[in-house]
């Protein structure tokens, strides 16, 4: 600057006049040179990286391009230009300089936040990461450099050293742990989650007392996103899937088969022992042939020993027990069940609604729309073939059914006691 001073002076510039204008051209040469400097660096050297990260055949490198790593790092340039000039300004050098640093660390800061962010999204490019996301401890890092670096501007500002800032650190730890409260308890819970692995991203959990129901979509350090079947997001933190209860549907998921638990419901009075005419009529059933005839001849054997003037001493085939068998043959010979899992029709408590006969078995395929077409095509066959066997399924009375009982008993006394 006093080049640019002297020079002025040689022009036949006032002094005082010379002074202000050495420092307005040295601004303005110095504010050319960081633009000049800032278009170099983005539209050169950005380009030549850019193309080469492109053409190469990596493709984590395109992570930290997408994250604009680099473009937040050709920030710095011009700020090393100003750092540079401060000795210039004798009277200003302590502050430009301050400042200076605090604009580079608060580049680097913001850097360092891309680059984490580059390195998660490269992380989640392997398989391992749906079992074990780092996303939460991503945040904890991010965390502490943002501490650090506040720190480090504060020190650089006030002109003291960051390890006086830093010595009474521990005088704030109460407050910390107090605003950090759920990062902290977020944290540990990540630590557990991921140990353990309760979750990953793609599970399919169920959560009543959050209302959640579908599939993960995010683990962070506080929260866990669920997109529910209707398409709506759940957030969950992350410390509740420690603390409280949930279910994770990734054990069906993984076994290939899902659940059917649904009972029938049969009317009590309409269970008998089977007839002559009724066990003819089931031999020409299918899947029942071979077990009637089967039966048959072991009932015969048995009753030849037995009593015979009371029907009570002997054994007997019974509709309800012909009809739970068909159901499990029926079942064996289903192609949505699966044969290699749990496959049974049980009789459960008989309750107000009469006689419950439960199907548990788990069908082929675990997409919802499948199996719940395959259950629907179940049922249908069930309530459909009961009365075959001389059953009824079991409802509560319909408007209907009065309207029927009180046609049966006439029409006329209906409407005379109606007319009364």
């Amino acid at each position: 600057m006093d080049l640019i001073y002297n020079k002025l002076i040689e022009y036949g510039m006032e002094p005082v006049l010379a002074d202000y204008m050495a420092v307005i051209i040295m601004i303005l040469f110095i504010a050319i040179l960081c633009i000049i400097a800032n278009f170099i660096t983005k539209k050169i050297v950005m380009r030549i990286i850019t193309h080469f990260i492109t053409n190469n055949k990596f493709t984590w490198d395109d992570k930290l391009l997408e994250r604009k790593v680099f473009h937040r790092l050709s920030h710095i340039v011009p700020a090393i230009i100003i750092y540079s000039f401060a000795p210039t300004f004798e009277e200003f050098q302590s502050i430009i300089e301050k400042g200076a640093i605090a604009y580079i660390i608060v580049v680097g800061l913001i850097v360092i936040n891309n680059f984490l962010n580059a390195f998660n999204d490269i992380y989640q490019t392997f398989e391992i990461s749906k079992t074990k996301p780092i996303k939460g401890y991503i945040q904890v890092a991010k965390i502490v450099v943002f501490i650090l670096g506040g720190i480090v501007i504060i020190a650089d500002l006030i002109g003291e050293s960051p390890f006086i800032l830093l010595s009474g650190f521990g005088a704030l730890s109460a407050v910390i742990l107090l605003v950090f409260k759920d990062s902290i308890l977020g944290l540990v819970a990540g630590i557990q989650l991921a140990a353990n692995d309760m979750v990953r991203v793609g599970d399919w959990i169920e959560m009543p007392k959050y209302q959640a129901d579908g599939d993960i979509i995010d683990i962070s350090l506080n929260t866990v996103k669920v997109q529910n079947w209707d398409k709506t997001i759940t957030t969950i933190p992350s410390y509740a899937l420690v603390s409280d209860s949930f279910k994770n549907w990734r054990g069906m998921e993984a076994a290939g088969g899902r659940r059917i638990k649904r009972p029938l419901f049969i009317d009590t009075t309409s269970i008998s022992f089977c007839t002559e005419e009724m066990l003819e009529k089931f031999k020409s059933i299918q899947y029942l042939s071979t077990y009637i005839t089967n039966k048959e001849t072991e009932i015969a054997e048995y009753n030849a020993k037995v009593d015979k003037r009371n029907r009570v001493n002997g054994r007997a085939l019974t509709n309800i027990g012909v009809f739970r068998v068909y159901i499990n043959h029926y079942l064996q010979n289903h192609k949505g069940i699966r044969q290699d899992m749990t496959l049974m029709v049980r009789q459960l408590e008989p309750t107000e609604h009469g006689l419950p006969l439960e199907i548990y078995a788990f069908t082929n395929d675990i997409r919802w729309a499948i199996y719940e077409s395959i259950q629907s095509d179940i049922f249908d066959h069930l309530f459909a073939v009961a009365p075959e066997f001389g059953l009824r399924v079991f409802q509560n009375p319909s408007g209907n059914d009065f309207r029927q009982l009180l046609g049966t008993e006439g029409t006329g006394s209906v409407s005379h006691m109606l007319g009364e």
